[in-house]
């Protein structure tokens, strides 16, 4: 049985092995943290995408979409905070030279005794079996209740240093807690220092006519600065949304995880701006419908969860996660955030412009409060991937790779297949093909043994392959293979569309989150 840090490893070789992911810049070694998106990972990517902006443009008449230029001016970032907030608490181990995120040691540290209260666990759920009660072991077993005090212990001491951003009591706490450097093994660190995330760049065509600007970390101030804009000439009515798809920037010093955090990665937000004293309620409404949004596409309902933040941004009054299970633990791919009225009011602030709404219900003007939505395109790649990916032993002894994707979000919907190169059958194949590559991402394949070319499109997820035979000649049907199940059925070419169509079409899912 692989453990999960091995399993993580294949699906990271099987995603460049298969044109999912590469690294980028390959040729000449690569750059930290940055990476391509091949030519299945792009369609992988793009459904995905797809699968967000439509569930908010479709299912919803009062959001609406732009995209904001990745370059804004330079004062966006002083009035959103990021200019002289936006960092994170580093620290530096003298003998191996290498920096870490504070945090991130502590923790990792916390997460140490989880581990150990787990293991406790499962040794007395083995040692008892059926009539074991966890909660009341959790609650009685002196070993668990002295590493769950020591857990209470160091997270208060945490949480209190995060929320004052008190960088002595962090770097106490590593040296408490005797945290070593991964590499050198040593606790020789140096104090802990604040380091802004943002890349900045230059933009104007002479030195002395330069003017400062940055990479937007972020998605959402364009949608904040382009508030009045698309408001005025959407003739919108609050409450109303507006989203966005579009690249951020964050100088990651701890990039790790693959694509899970990345130095260039791709956000889906959406900003719902609603009356002051109304975004509890909305918050909690966006809570549900973007749970229900990730559960639709069936990964297992078991493999999500809510994390309530515990320290919240300056801006926030209510912030909470949505965590998928990684083969490294459960991580956020989405964060839902009540940002109250703080950045339209900011951005009023500093631009001199004012930044409300006429509410004709009311006969008032006002700020409007915010929800966000927030979700990692790259995080929700790998949280497909991982939960896909599967390597099943067959009879005989073989083992095959497959990627039970979602069918909706699969990069290639149907591989036709002659069942050999002669004889009619790949003119055959390519009328099949032609009837099907307008309306889904379909495929050619001729080469190798069919059993190869099954394998070959299990491992990149492809729900159906369609096999034209001998017989099709005759009978105008062919051989459909499923992927998940490997059974076959005939089928008659003109009954492919629907067969394909009901299985890929997105409408299902959209229905499923609405009747839920």
């Amino acid at each position: 049985m692989a453990t999960q840090e091995e399993t993580f490893k294949k699906i990271v070789a099987h995603c460049k092995e298969y044109g999912f992911v590469f690294p980028s810049s390959e040729i000449y070694d690569g750059l930290g943290a940055v990476y391509d998106y091949g030519q299945n990972g792009v369609e992988l990517k793009n459904n995905i995408k797809q699968y967000w902006w439509q569930s908010m443009t479709l299912l919803h008449e009062n959001i609406v979409g732009i995209d904001a230029s990745i370059f804004m001016h330079p004062t966006t970032w002083k009035a959103s905070g990021h200019v002289d907030a936006f960092n994170d608490p580093l620290i530096d181990n003298k003998d191996s030279k290498k920096r870490y995120r504070a945090d991130v040691l502590i923790e990792d540290q916390l997460g140490k005794i989880e581990e150990k209260i787990q293991k406790e666990v499962d040794k007395a759920k083995k040692r008892f079996g059926e009539s074991f009660d966890e909660a009341m072991f959790r609650q009685t077993n002196p070993r668990v209740l002295e590493y769950q005090a020591k857990w209470d212990n160091l997270h208060e001491r945490y949480s209190k240093a995060m929320n004052d951003m008190d960088l002595e009591a962090l770097k106490q706490i590593i040296l408490d807690e005797e945290i070593v450097c991964p590499i050198s093994g040593t606790r020789n660190w140096t104090d802990v220092r604040q380091f802004n995330l943002m890349f900045a760049t230059e933009m104007g065509s002479t030195a002395d006519g330069t003017m400062k600007i940055y990479l937007r970390p972020e998605t959402a101030q364009g949608i904040f600065v382009n508030f009045l804009n698309v408001q005025k000439t959407g003739r919108m009515k609050i409450p109303f949304g507006i989203a966005q798809i579009g690249k951020a920037f964050r100088n990651e010093i701890v990039a790790r995880q693959f694509v899970f955090r990345m130095r260039e990665f791709e956000q889906m937000e959406m900003q719902f701006f609603v009356r002051p004293g109304e975004e509890m309620q909305w918050f909690e409404h966006w809570k549900q419908f973007r749970m229900k949004w990730h559960k639709a596409l069936g990964l297992g309902d078991e493999k999500y969860r809510y994390h309530d933040h515990e320290k919240l941004a300056h801006y926030a009054n209510a912030a909470t996660d949505i965590e998928f299970l990684m083969p490294f633990g459960f991580k956020e791919v989405e964060g839902i955030h009540s940002r109250t009225d703080f950045d339209l009011s900011q951005h009023a602030k500093f631009s001199g412009k004012k930044i409300e709404y006429f509410d004709p219900d009311l006969n008032k003007s006002y700020t409007p409060y915010v929800i966000e939505t927030s979700i990692g395109v790259d995080r929700m790649f790998l949280s497909i991937m991982c939960s896909a990916y599967k390597e099943e032993q067959l009879e005989g002894g073989d083992v095959r790779v497959v990627l039970n994707l979602p069918a909706v979000l699969a990069p290639v919907k149907a591989c036709v297949m002659p069942l050999v190169k002669k004889d009619g059958l790949p003119e055959k194949a390519r009328e099949v093909m032609d009837l099907l590559k307008f309306d889904f991402k379909t495929t050619y394949d001729e080469k190798d043994s069919i059993g190869k070319r099954y394998r070959r499109q299990d491992a990149i997820g492809t729900p159906f392959c369609i096999t034209v035979d001998h017989d099709t000649l005759n009978d105008n049907a062919v051989t459909v293979r499923y992927r998940d199940t490997m059974t076959q059925d005939r089928v008659k070419i003109e009954d492919l569309h629907d067969l394909i169509a009901k299985a890929v079409d997105m409408k299902h899912l959209f229905r499923k989150i609405v009747a839920e």
